[in-house]
């Protein structure tokens, strides 16, 4: 029993010392990106009331969701996704504002997955909002400071896939699919499953333009050249819709100068049913999962009874900072500022006071200990070279921890 109070439970880890303080200084970094483009902090609890995440909502499973219950009998869940919430106190709280809300956030989010490959069930993610604007160049704008935020990180070899729901849909209903066999035909195509979906189609009898155009959606996948061919599949239906919101945001994305950074996937779906529009993933070095994903979800907001578009992402700062430390910085130095520890034995405490104290008014990350009677300064020091940049003995000679 002693042991096991030791551990964390499966799918949550601690972390302390250099690693947090790196993921401090991701977040600080992050968060300026985010203020930069004019976006507000909000706070929301990480618990919620079940319905807030409902099936009826669109986002995690049931099965995947953390469940409690108050005292009064109603159903709590740990918050496993930002988006709800924030439309939930957007919904509250800027019921009757009629200008954009732009608001940023940062918190662990808790999903009750399988835990497969060592993945995580707590996760700390910073994003960012843009409640009220259903433009195309609102779409753009999130893109760019995604991609902004990943270049303030350190990353340098990454990519933001794009997509957009409505091409698949405009696809389905020009071939007259819904329901269940639209559902199976989805997994098939976003599995790159070409073989199975041409077999499945053919069982629905679906033939000439509206087959060939479904068939060919898990291969519309890289650069601007893919939306060319996607618009000619999707002549002549809703899906074209789709393609033309595509090559705009392409166009501002250009004059925001990212554009190097951003592909095309136009057979991108997300587990979250609640995306009405474009969709969107940031891929880096060293890590399968997207270290960025968000999208449009213009009907959200109008379950919790304030409809307006919106547009939104999140951050996964562990996937990022795994990111860098498998070699996909542009830097691998720590951006944590220099320590300095300052040893004293009973006689010296009056000089190792004032000297910390001017360290620390200058900046400096400074921390004092005290000498027992029967302790050797220099072996002391010599333990600690690896903590600090450099350990300075009051009354006797500076060592350094070089």
């Amino acid at each position: 029993m002693k042991n096991r109070l030791l551990h964390t439970p499966e799918g949550m880890r601690d972390i302390y010392n250099e690693e947090c303080e790196r993921k401090q200084a991701l977040e600080e970094r992050l968060h300026r990106v985010m203020r930069s483009y004019g976006f507000g902090d909000i706070e929301t609890p990480s618990l919620e009331f079940f319905d807030v995440f409902g099936k009826e909502v669109g986002t995690i499973p049931s099965a995947e969701l953390y469940r409690f219950f108050d005292r009064e009998g109603n159903t709590l869940v740990l918050r496993p996704d930002f988006t709800p919430s924030i439309a939930r106190a957007v919904s509250k709280y800027f019921a009757d504002e009629t200008e954009p809300v732009r608001l940023c956030y940062a918190g662990n989010t808790f999903v009750n997955n399988s835990s497969y490959q060592g993945r995580l069930k707590e996760n700390t993610q910073m994003g960012a909002e843009l409640i009220g604007d259903g433009s195309v160049d609102a779409d753009a704008e999130m893109i760019a400071m995604a991609v902004q935020m990943l270049l303030e990180a350190g990353l340098k070899d990454f990519q933001i896939s794009i997509g957009n729901v409505r091409f698949i849909a405009g696809l389905l209903d020009a071939a007259g699919i819904g329901g269940e066999d639209a559902e199976g035909l989805i997994r098939l195509l976003v599995n790159r499953n070409a073989f199975g979906a041409g077999q499945f189609l053919e069982r629905l009898g679906v033939k000439g333009p509206a087959r060939a155009a479904l068939e060919a959606v898990p291969g519309l996948v890289g650069s601007e050249e893919v939306l060319d061919k996607a618009e000619r599949l999707a002549e002549g239906t809703k899906a074209a819709e789709a393609v033309a919101r595509l090559r705009e945001i392409l166009s501002i994305l250009k004059l925001y100068g990212v554009d190097k950074h951003v592909t095309f996937d136009l057979g991108m779906t997300s587990r979250y049913m609640y995306y009405t529009g474009i969709i969107f993933r940031g891929y880096t070095y060293g890590v399968g999962e997207a270290v960025i994903k968000g999208g449009r979800y213009d009907g959200l907001l109008g379950h919790f009874g304030k409809p307006a578009p919106a547009i939104g992402f999140v951050s996964v700062i562990g996937l990022i900072l795994n990111a860098l430390a498998r070699g996909g910085a542009a830097e691998q130095e720590s951006a944590a500022p220099d320590r300095v520890l300052i040893l004293y034995g009973p006689g010296d405490r009056e000089e190792a006071v004032a000297k910390v104290r001017q360290l620390r008014e200058s900046g400096v990350f400074a921390a004092m200990r005290s000498l027992g009677a029967d302790e050797d300064a220099a072996e002391v020091a010599d333990r600690n070279r690896d903590r600090y940049r450099e350990v300075i003995i009051a009354g006797g000679a500076k060592e350094s921890a070089q």
